[in-house]
C-alpha cells in the first residue's frame, strides 16, 4: 500500500503541471411567439429552442500535452426553459459532445457527436445567419443551414488556416452488422476569407436516414424527433439516401453595412416503389442585409425562396411542385456585452403541391403548419450570454 501511494503522488505533480482549462459556458434565450396560424388557429407560446442561438449550456476544456498539441473536449447540452427539459429530444448532450487532439499546425481530430460541415462553412456566412433566429430559418431546414440535426458517430477533422483557407471532412459510422455503409454518412466543407469578404462551399451524404430513435440522420435524437414533420417534405420519410451541397457569401461593405446570401441543393434519394425509385430535389435562394445602426442597435431584412420539384406517385399523379416564398425583419439591442433583447418578424406564402399530394401550406422554421398557404410568425425575446 505505502509504494501504491507514493507512486500516485509522484504521478499528480506531472497533471499539476500541465497547462490546462476548463469553462463552463451557456446561453439562455427565451422568447415570446404569436403565430396568425398553426393548423388549429392562432397560437401564442414560449419558446427558449428556435433562438438565433438556441438556449444550452456546455463544458470545454483543453490540456497542454507540449509540441503545440492539445487534448480537447466539448459535452454541451441544449435547454428548452418554459419546461427545464433538455432539448433536441430530450438527448442530455444534444448539441454536441466529442472529444479529440487539437494541433496549431496541423488542424484537429475529434470524435463523438458533432455538427456537419454546413454548420461550419457556409451556414455562418448564409443569408439565415446574418439574420438568425426563426423568422428567417429556410422552409423545412431541409439543408440543416439552421442545425435541425447532429451527426451521431462520427469522426471529424478540422485544418488549421492557410492564408485564410480552411477545409474540413466528417464520417458518421453505421454500426450496422454486415451492412458497413447502412446509416453512415459523410460530409465535406471549405471557406475562404479576406478582408471583409467570405465564400464557403458544403457537400454531405447519408445512406439510410430514417431509422430507430436515436440512429440514422433524421432520427438522431433520444425521443427519435425528426425535422421531416412538416407535409412540406413529411411524405419523403422513406427516402433511402440525403445529400446537400450548399454554396454561400457575405461581404462587409461598411462598418454598418452587411450582406449576405446562398444557395443550396437538396435531395431525398430513391423513394421507393410508389415514387418509381425517383428523388425529391430542392433550391432554395435566400439573401440578407443588415445595417448597424449604432454600436447597440442593428436591424436587418431577408428574402428566402425555395422550389421544390415535382415527383412522379403511383395513384397520385405528380407530389411535391411546391413554392415558397418567405421575408423576415429582425432587430437587435444590446443592454450590455452579454445581455441583449430583440424582436422578429416572419411572413410565408406556399403555393403548389406538398410531399402528401396536398395543397402546399405554410410552415415557418417547422413550429406547426398553418390550415392555409400564408402563416405569420412574431417573436420578442431575451438572451444573456455565461
Amino acid at each position: 500500500m505505502k509504494k501504491f501511494v507514493l507512486t500516485v503522488l509522484g504521478v499528480v505533480p506531472l497533471f499539476a503541471n500541465a497547462q490546462s482549462s476548463v469553462t463552463l459556458y451557456g446561453i439562455l434565450d427565451e422568447g415570446l411567439h404569436f403565430q396568425n396560424n398553426a393548423g388549429a388557429g392562432k397560437k401564442f407560446s414560449m419558446d427558449s429552442v428556435s433562438g438565433p442561438y438556441g438556449s444550452r449550456w456546455g463544458i470545454t476544456g483543453a490540456e497542454d500535452l507540449g509540441g503545440g498539441v492539445q487534448a480537447i473536449f466539448t459535452v454541451e447540452s441544449g435547454i428548452n426553459m418554459p419546461s427545464g427539459q433538455s432539448a433536441q429530444g430530450g438527448t442530455m448532450f444534444g448539441r454536441q459532445a466529442f472529444v479529440g487532439i487539437k494541433s496549431a499546425q496541423y488542424g484537429s481530430v475529434t470524435m463523438g457527436r458533432q455538427y456537419d460541415m454546413v454548420f461550419y462553412f457556409p451556414e455562418f456566412i448564409s443569408g439565415y445567419a446574418l439574420m438568425g433566429g426563426p423568422t428567417s430559418v429556410h422552409p423545412g431546414d431541409l439543408d440543416n443551414a439552421a442545425n435541425s440535426i447532429r451527426w451521431n458517430n462520427t469522426v471529424r477533422y478540422m485544418s488549421p488556416s492557410f492564408r485564410g483557407f480552411t477545409f474540413g471532412g466528417l464520417y458518421s459510422f453505421g454500426g450496422v452488422a454486415g451492412d458497413f455503409t447502412s446509416q453512415s454518412g459523410y460530409s465535406l466543407g471549405a471557406g475562404y476569407t479576406t478582408g471583409g469578404f467570405k465564400v464557403a462551399a458544403a457537400y454531405q451524404f447519408f445512406k439510410n436516414p430514417t431509422a430507430t430513435a436515436g440512429r440514422g440522420l433524421f432520427t438522431d435524437n433520444q425521443s427519435g424527433a425528426s425535422n421531416l414533420s412538416g407535409s412540406l417534405n413529411s411524405g419523403y420519410q422513406v427516402a433511402q439516401s440525403y445529400q446537400v451541397a450548399m454554396v454561400a457569401a457575405s461581404y462587409v461593405i461598411t462598418d454598418k453595412w452587411t450582406v449576405a446570401g446562398s444557395y443550396s441543393n437538396t435531395e431525398y434519394g430513391n423513394l421507393g416503389g410508389s415514387f418509381s425509385n425517383s428523388a425529391a430535389k430542392f433550391h432554395n435562394f435566400d439573401v440578407a442585409i443588415s445595417y448597424r445602426i449604432s454600436p447597440f442597435l442593428s436591424t436587418g431584412l431577408a428574402y428566402d425562396y425555395l422550389k421544390g420539384a415535382a415527383v412522379g406517385k403511383a395513384g397520385d399523379g405528380d407530389v411535391g411542385n411546391q413554392h415558397y416564398n418567405q421575408f423576415s425583419w429582425a432587430t437587435d439591442y444590446l443592454l450590455s456585452k452579454r445581455t441583449d433583447i430583440y424582436g422578429a418578424i416572419g411572413y410565408q406564402i406556399a403555393s403548389g403541391k406538398n410531399s402528401l399530394g396536398q395543397r402546399a401550406v405554410a410552415n415557418i422554421s417547422n413550429l406547426g403548419d398553418s390550415s392555409t398557404n400564408k402563416q405569420v410568425l412574431v417573436r420578442l425575446a431575451i438572451r444573456h450570454r455565461f
